[in-house]
């Protein structure tokens, strides 16, 4: 099935930004499957060098294949997308060098929001919009934040499951002096054994 909508909007964008253009032209006849794990769902981005079309089906096998929750494939449109990469939550198969060049393409050519949203129901309302919007994934992110600060304190402080920072950075440190010992040790050891040969 042709995702035409989602297709036009991103084209629209390819071709306002000369970044994404030339990324598009390398990757001329290359294909980048978006698989939605727990879901029978994979969409398909393909590069004929000037446009990109997008389909839910695909003759053969994709260049590079991204497969992911969909929440950790939501965290790759955010500001920081190679943390779902570390984190293992978002897997890549194939040739990862073309999956960077079609991550690369989709920043380039990301859609202003506000300004699709404008084209529908006007500058001013769009506006507002997406006041409420930036004001609600704030609210969302102070929320995150604090409910994982007050999970760790939790878990620090009255739980005791988790070490606090300052515990932790001594057990480091103690491990480091212990290292530091063994190879001390070793290294009179080495010497001794020389002298008595």
């Amino acid at each position: 099935m042709r995702l035409t909508p989602l297709e036009s909007l991103l084209n629209r964008n390819i071709a306002a930004s000369s970044a994404a253009r030339a990324s598009c032209r390398r990757l001329n006849g290359k294909v980048m499957a978006l698989h939605v794990e727990g879901m029978p769902l994979s969409i398909y981005f393909k590069s004929n060098g000037e446009q990109m079309s997008l389909d839910t089906q695909h003759e053969g096998a994709a260049d590079a294949t991204l497969s992911g929750t969909p929440l950790s494939l939501l965290r790759m449109a955010g500001p920081a997308p190679e943390a779902a990469l570390r984190t293992g939550s978002v897997h890549i198969h194939g040739d990862a060098e073309i999956a960077q060049t079609f991550s690369e393409l989709l920043k380039q050519a990301r859609p202003d929001l506000e300004e699709e949203l404008s084209r529908v129901i006007g500058d001013v309302a769009a506006h507002q919009v997406g006041n409420v919007a930036r004001s609600a994934l704030d609210f969302a992110r102070r929320a995150a934040d604090t409910l994982a600060q007050n999970v760790s304190e939790y878990l620090q402080e009255e739980g005791r499951d988790a070490p606090s920072r300052t515990e932790a950075d001594e057990f480091i440190a103690g491990v480091d002096k212990l290292r530091d010992d063994v190879d001390r040790l070793e290294a009179r050891l080495s010497l001794l054994e020389r002298k008595r040969g």
